[in-house]
């Protein structure tokens, strides 16, 4: 671990060398991207720290009780010993965390597709829930959410919605959520108070940004119509919603939420980007789910991850066979945990890969 750490302290100096470098405080982009690794490499260095300190503490206590004759001195050296062991032993760990390579996506903003499956209106209004938790949850970040489009149900919630979701390290935090989300409970519709088992699936897309995919404008068709709202009310009487179709691959885009077509515009092709975008991030996820046992953020839509329990007020994640009691809590948009847990299990399997390289 020290030959590790000694090697980053070396990159983390260069990187203090270059920042200061007259030349590269002209050149805006490079010292953004300069910044940017040194921040975070910062929290090591800063551990680095530390660490050497309980080492040299170490050092210190054994040669107290190697060399001091003062049995009472002996014994304090080795009280203060075992206390620096742990120590040393809790700061190696997180150490060992931080040094796990970050994915490059985690800081990306996030489109999020929640589409209703098996279950029929009981889907649509389970989409519709998990669109409130979701909601819910990005107020809790102070993360923005943009609609981009949507089919509402015919007893409420969604056939299909479409947002955007923009802030610190969205899509690390909810990659977490793509794949397949099961309710079990009486429907509103059911008048001999059965419990049914409906299904919706959640898409969480890094979204792409013009540096990461080129789309050429003769490749898109694009189409204009009148967006319609609530209860097929027309929103307004012009041609402002957007619908793109992307010719080479067959990726269509609808944006109908903005009143300006120039705005939904803007909108739908955010969403190209990150459609086409997602074709070739599939197949990192791919490769990431042969490597590891668990589903964990590899993006497998079709994969069930989560049951939602009404009768038992449960919600079971079935990648880490994680169970909560507290249903309401959770669909009020208390996720962090479910979450965070999610984390450590894939933060464990990453260690074994690097355990194991």
């Amino acid at each position: 671990m020290l030959d590790k750490l000694e090697a980053i302290k070396l990159k983390y100096e260069d990187l203090q060398v270059q920042m200061n470098d007259p030349s590269v405080m002209t050149d805006m982009k490079r010292y953004i991207r300069l910044n940017k690794d040194y921040k975070e490499l910062l929290p090591i260095m800063e551990a680095f720290e530390i660490y050497k300190h309980i080492l040299a503490n170490i050092d210190n206590a054994k040669e107290i009780i190697h060399n001091e004759k003062d049995e009472e001195f002996r014994n304090m050296a080795k009280e203060e010993l075992n206390g620096f062991i742990t120590e040393k032993e809790r700061i190696e760990e997180e150490i060992r965390m931080m040094l796990i390579p970050a994915d490059p996506e985690d800081e990306k903003n996030a489109v999020v597709e929640i589409r209703a499956g098996t279950g029929g209106d009981e889907a649509s209004i389970f989409a519709g829930d998990l669109f409130r938790m979701y909601s819910k949850f990005c107020e809790t970040k102070r993360w923005k959410i943009d609609l981009v489009d949507f089919t509402e149900g015919t007893m409420g919630g969604f056939k299909e919605i479409i947002f955007n979701v923009t802030g610190d390290h969205v899509y690390g935090l909810l990659k977490y959520e793509s794949g397949v989300h099961r309710v079990q409970r009486v429907p509103q519709t059911e008048t001999q108070g059965r419990v049914h088992t409906s299904a919706a699936t959640v898409a969480i897309l890094p979204e792409a940004d013009e540096f990461d995919v080129e789309i050429k404008p003769a490749d898109v068709r694009k189409d204009t119509f009148c967006s319609s709202g609530p209860g097929g009310q027309s929103v307004n009487t012009t041609y402002s919603a957007i619908r793109l179709t992307h010719i080479p691959s067959g990726i269509v885009v609808s944006c109908q939420d903005e009143k300006s077509q120039i705005k939904n515009f803007d909108k739908a092709m955010k969403v190209l980007r990150t459609r086409l975008y997602e074709l070739e991030h599939q197949k990192y996820l791919d490769e990431i789910s042969k490597k590891r046992k668990t589903m964990v953020s590899t993006g497998d839509r079709s994969a069930k991850i989560r049951t939602y329990n009404y009768p038992q007020s449960r919600v079971t994640d079935h990648r880490i066979n994680m169970t909560l009691y507290n249903l309401p809590v959770v669909l009020d948009g208390e996720v962090q945990p479910l979450i965070e847990a999610l984390q450590l299990a894939e933060n464990a399997e990453r260690l074994k890969e690097m355990g194991n390289n």
